[in-house]
């Protein structure tokens, strides 16, 4: 995958080529998540309608946005480590049915998948590959705001329990 040397990246860092093929793995998963994201989000933005439609609609323009930004970054981190970006979408979900409830739900879980995959990633390269622990982490963190705004999103005005227990 790297040549008799590797890249930079990984000079002095004790990692097997098989550790490697690990968290490419895992990015390209990642890759593939944020993909969809961004097909989900456009698509969810052709199927709100009535009086809240322009600030809905303007909100998943910023979350599909936010999405094929993250898969740039993922996407430059496979080409760091020497390998190539999947050009698969990752899951759909699609409930069909639009309803802004329903459209964050799945927004939620999806959300949810893409954390798990995140911190699958930090797990594999904590104290490692501290650039990109730390491109991890940040994601973690912002996948972590974005589902608690959903949450709050999900809620009844006045409700100051969480839904994510109430999903199931």
């Amino acid at each position: 995958m790297f040549g008799a040397r590797g890249p930079s990246l990984l000079k002095g860092v004790a990692m097997s080529k098989t550790d490697t093929d690990k968290i490419v793995t895992v990015l390209n998963r990642i890759l593939e998540a944020e993909w969809a994201g961004v097909v989900r989000y456009t698509h969810y933005s052709f199927l709100v309608f009535g009086f809240g439609r322009i600030p809905i609609v303007s909100w998943l323009h910023q979350q599909a946005n936010e999405s094929l930004l993250h898969a740039q970054q993922v996407g430059e981190w496979i080409t760091t480590l020497g390998a190539y970006p999947s050009l698969a979408i990752g899951p759909l979900l699609d409930s069909h049915k639009h309803d802004i409830a329903a459209i964050l739900r799945e927004s939620l879980e999806s959300e949810g998948n893409a954390l798990a995959l995140y911190r699958e990633l930090l797990a594999l390269v904590e104290g490692r590959l501290i650039a990109l622990e730390e491109f991890a982490r940040q994601m973690i963190h912002a996948e972590e705001l974005h589902a608690a705004e959903v949450d709050k999103m999900l809620r009844k005005p006045g409700e100051l329990a969480s839904v994510s227990g109430r999903l199931g």
